[in-house]
């Protein structure tokens, strides 16, 4: 399988001082910024802006973070990182601004951090049988080495991995927005969510735990873009939704996103059993003590759940138009792309139906 490319690795690099590419109150906000250095945009993030930096033998990344994240984010990304390197896995710690703080607000041009590239690549699609289990293994290790934290996590700012939140939103979408262009459509399959919960039942009652939060491949770094370094998976970034949780949440989503080879963008679904194996077994391999019965369990209906979750967003989204970003070289609107969005998790919620006691025999070990 050939690799996606990256759209960084065709970006050119800007001069740092240049006022015109970075403003100068960001890079006089950071002792690490003094002297030249260059610098590009990094793509992939739908929230904040972000920039891979270098400077002499030197590489970081500094963002922009968006306005809908409570500043104290940062304090539980510091928290969190400082306890991982502690336990010698790898993560960024926030680097300091002038005045010791983990961020800084600069008026109109908002909050920015800084903290070292960790190098490597990232991809958009698993690419191996390999690279699933290497990347499991990733998310088990972080596990492991969360289970000893103990400080407090900030609320994030906003509402998040809340699923009886977001079907409230959503049936007041539907009723609201009944004239909408995309109605019927919508209306029908929001239905169907609705139905597809209720079937489900509640989640069992589980411990919480630290969990990441928002584990699509594209957190998760490799060594290369090649063999062998490409099926190593090193580090997560992009640490803004850590949160108390249950286990289901974090496997059942991360499952939902890196076992469907069809991507998002689509109304279609090909849940991928080889990856799902690998990456579970990788999983159990790299957090090394069992999990619970009851935690077990939980995981056997998690991408069903995860699924349903984000399919009821992208429904509210494609009558309220205003959230999700779009790409309008492919659709007649922001409702249309989310109309498809929404369609391809139900059917991603389908195809973890069909094989859900083959999951569940996996699962039972």
């Amino acid at each position: 399988m050939t690799p996606e490319p990256l759209d960084d690795e065709r970006l050119e690099w800007s001069d740092g001082a240049d006022p015109n590419v970075l403003p100068e109150a960001v890079r006089r906000a950071f002792p690490s910024l003094e002297g030249p250095f260059e610098l590009r945009p990094l793509s992939g993030g739908l929230l904040h802006r972000s920039f891979h930096l270098r400077a002499g033998e030197f590489e970081y990344v500094l963002q922009r973070v968006s306005d809908v994240f409570a500043p104290e984010i940062q304090d539980n990304i510091q928290a969190v990182t400082q306890h991982l390197v502690a336990r010698g896995f790898p993560a960024a710690p926030l680097l300091p601004t002038v005045d010791d703080q983990t961020s800084v607000l600069l008026g109109p041009l908002g909050r920015w951090r800084l903290m070292p590239h960790l190098g490597g690549t990232s991809f958009r699609r698993l690419q191996s049988i390999a690279q699933a289990r290497s990347a499991g293994a990733l998310v088990g290790r972080f596990h492991a080495a969360m289970r000893d934290f103990d400080l407090p996590l900030a609320p994030m700012g906003i509402p998040y991995r809340d699923s009886p939140r977001y079907l409230v939103a959503m049936c007041e979408a539907l009723d609201t927005h009944r004239d909408h262009r995309l109605a019927a459509e919508i209306t029908a399959l929001g239905e169907r969510v609705l139905a597809a919960f209720e079937e489900l039942g509640p989640p069992l009652e589980v411990e919480s735990r630290v969990i990441h939060g928002d584990l699509k491949l594209e957190n998760l770094l490799f060594e290369s873009r090649e063999e062998p370094g490409r099926d190593r998976a090193f580090a997560l970034i992009d640490l803004d939704t850590l949160m108390h949780a249950p286990l289901w949440m974090e496997l059942g989503d991360m499952w939902r996103s890196w076992c469907n080879s069809s991507g998002e963008d689509t109304r279609e679904a090909l849940f991928e059993m080889s990856f799902f194996e690998a990456s579970a077994q990788g999983f159990f391999e790299g957090h090394g003590d069992s999990l619970s019965e009851s935690e077990r369990r939980s995981l056997v209906t998690a991408i069903e759940r995860m699924a349903l979750e984000l399919c009821s967003r992208y429904v509210t989204d494609s009558l309220e138009e205003r959230y999700f970003d779009w790409d309008d070289s492919r659709f007649a609107g922001r409702g249309e792309h989310n109309a498809v969005r929404a369609a391809g998790q139900w059917r991603c919620y389908e195809a973890a139906c069909e094989c859900r006691s083959e999951r569940a025999s996996f699962l039972e070990y």
